[in-house]
């Protein structure tokens, strides 16, 4: 890398995005276990960043036990240059990985032995809670797919977990000691593509865009008086492995365009419950009525808006919107009752449709559809002569 001043240069010649405004993923307690993580990884004697990348993802699911699954699909979600080298690089360390994950059904998970975090064993190297260790992973699955770095190379986006977890809440952090070199060779990739925003010889700054994937920060003075701020969802993640493998093709490709969507960046655990949960039949109160006919007055185009706004959603996120998310899009600034039922009256108008009971499936619904509001592949369907 070219010598730099000491102090961040500014080096990238686009404007700084808006910051995302998405809840950070991690506190700072389970920020510590995802550096402590990194730093496993990087203590590993493994050729590459091929290899590595492999070991993050597993290790940090076989943190409690010592086994974690791993599916063809997550495999090729990598995007390895040669992940059967990479794979008998982590064999010669003596972790116990089926050659099932190459010729096998890529949906079916496949455990993985790693002796190494058998919890039984002394000194642990990743002594994690239940919940840290959930967090932990779904931050790396966020990280990875965060849309600056899906595309890239195992070393820029290892790069990008490892520069992330040493990131503090202001975006400024010290490249750490232990980063890989075939990472630190990829640190302009990362500024070039929008994951940085300033480079220099041992600090970056996270671009805000990404900066809800940032590790190291200190607790909010609310964590520090309370236990704990927000309510937090019992998650087995067995449990939840288990349940999207019953599901149909369609309802999973569904279920992980949600959970593995960057732009959201969604708690896999709320995620989890809002598929799993069961659904409550929501009675609406006579005041509740009375204070939609009030708002409804001030939104005529509320309709066409609806629909358009979940076009240009699923546009960017590859799913549709929630309930609160198409409020808050729009700008409505509906409280949970009175949002619920505007699109209860969406859909009862066809305004929008949905799936049933599913989450995060809105779309335009047939009163849409005839005013030419249409997803892309309706528009294509529809723009076909009959008969072709």
């Amino acid at each position: 890398m070219p010598k730099t001043a000491s102090s961040l240069s500014k080096v990238s010649t686009t404007p700084a995005s808006e910051p995302s405004g998405l809840p950070f993923l991690l506190t700072s307690t389970q920020g510590e276990a995802a550096r402590t993580l990194m730093s496993y990884v990087a203590s590993l004697l493994l050729p590459g960043p091929d290899a590595q990348l492999i070991a993050t993802v597993v290790a940090i699911r076989a943190a409690r036990g010592g086994v974690a699954n791993l599916t063809g699909q997550d495999l090729s979600a990598l995007k390895l240059g040669d992940p059967h080298r990479a794979v008998d690089a982590l064999r010669d360390l003596g972790w116990q990985m089926s050659d099932a994950l190459f010729g096998g059904d890529p949906s079916t998970p496949v455990p993985v032995a790693v002796p190494a975090l058998d919890q039984e064993k002394d000194h642990h190297p990743l002594p994690f809670g239940k919940q840290t260790r959930s967090r932990v992973s779904g931050w790396t699955t966020r990280a990875l797919s965060a849309k600056p770095v899906k595309k890239l190379p195992p070393a820029a986006r290892l790069a990008s977990l490892f520069l992330a977890a040493h990131s503090t809440s202001k975006l400024l952090g010290r490249i750490p000691p232990d980063l890989p070199a075939a990472c630190r060779a990829a640190l302009p990739e990362l500024l070039q593509k929008g994951f940085l925003t300033d480079l220099s010889e041992d600090r970056f700054l996270l671009d805000p865009a990404v900066q809800h994937l940032s590790g190291l920060r200190r607790p909010t003075a609310e964590e520090r008086s309370t236990k704990t701020t927000t309510y937090e969802p019992q998650f087995d993640a067995a449990a939840w492995e288990r349940w999207k493998n019953t599901a149909t093709p369609a309802l999973r490709r569904h279920v992980e365009a949600v959970e593995l969507c960057a732009v959201c960046a969604l708690a896999v655990e709320r995620v989890a419950e809002a598929f799993t949960g069961s659904v409550r039949s929501q009675p609406f109160s006579p005041a509740l009525k009375t204070a939609y006919g009030e708002w409804k007055d001030a939104y005529p185009d509320r309709g066409p808006q609806a629909a358009e706004f979940c076009v240009a959603f699923r546009a960017e996120h590859g799913h549709g919107p929630s309930y609160a998310q198409l409020c808050a899009g729009l700008g409505w600034g509906l409280k949970r009752p009175l949002g619920g039922f505007v699109v209860k009256r969406l859909l009862a108008n066809e305004w929008l449709t949905d799936t049933g009971t599913v989450p995060w499936t809105l779309r335009p619904g047939k009163a849409a559809q005839a005013q030419g509001i249409l997803l892309p592949k309706a528009r294509s369907a529809a723009a076909v002569p009959a008969g072709a």
